[in-house]
């Protein structure tokens, strides 16, 4: 069992990584994104951030389908959601380029939010539906071929480990773009860091990647088999005491 203080170092040693981390590459992820027009080069050195946490706080993701990702495809990845800890497992296993939808609030949250914002992630308001559909259009439609966007199709964290229903948007998307869909799990992150917790619990994370869902064919209309099909699929590779 940990101690007061032990739950106290915790939160200060992840805080103080997470804080020099995001000083030390703010300038060269910000730099990067304009010199780009991609947002590319920027993702990949975001990447260096996960790494350094994962390594700072002894978290080792593993994954297992990788294989299933076709090269230069872009997909509508859609995941489970347990902790942030979700975010540097997916970054550092799938090997893609993809971008995420973010909540404008996060938007607000000095050097890391301007961060994301130049590196081409779509932020939207979830306060208002219609104007946050036409946001995910309108950063879809900007980015290059071969780069997906990932949702988290709960909408927020599990507060209890099980998975939650799924939220249409992008689904939507998915089907108005023509785009599968990449249904992919993540194992063991809530035992890393619980949601509204910063004190973390060194171990593995797993990533699942299951198979491609076409999304040819389908119309608004289907939007609830295909959400269903989807969430059956993470489902199953969920696995709620892993490891």
């Amino acid at each position: 069992m940990q101690t007061g203080l032990t739950r106290t170092c915790k939160v200060i040693w992840i805080s103080f990584w997470a804080g020099i981390a995001t000083v030390m590459l703010f300038l060269p992820m910000t730099m990067a994104a304009l010199m780009s027009t991609t947002g590319n080069l920027a993702f990949s050195i975001s990447k260096l951030w996960a790494f350094f946490l994962l390594f700072m706080t002894n978290v080792h993701p593993r994954i297992k389908n990788r294989e299933k990702i076709k090269p230069g495809q872009s997909y509508i990845i859609v995941s489970n959601h347990q902790s942030e800890y979700d975010i540097l497992a997916l970054v550092t296993t799938l090997r893609i380029q993809f971008r995420w939808i973010i909540k404008q609030e996060l938007r607000t949250i000095p050097l890391f939010g301007y961060a994301l914002y130049v590196a081409r992630n779509i932020f939207i308001d979830r306060s208002n539906h219609a104007q946050a559909i036409k946001t995910i259009h309108e950063g879809v439609d900007r980015l290059p071929p071969g780069v997906s966007v990932m949702f988290f199709a709960e909408g927020t964290r599990s507060p209890d480990g099980r998975i939650q229903e799924f939220k249409k948007g992008g689904f939507t998307m998915a089907v108005e773009k023509g785009l599968p869909i990449l249904p992919v799990t993540v194992n063991g992150s809530r035992k890393v860091l619980p949601k509204k917790s910063l004190c973390f619990t060194p171990g593995p994370i797993e990533v699942v990647v299951g198979d491609p869902i076409e999304t040819t064919g389908y119309t608004h209309d289907d939007l609830p088999e295909l959400m269903q099909r989807t969430r059956q699929v993470i489902i199953d590779n969920y696995k709620i005491d892993y490891p």
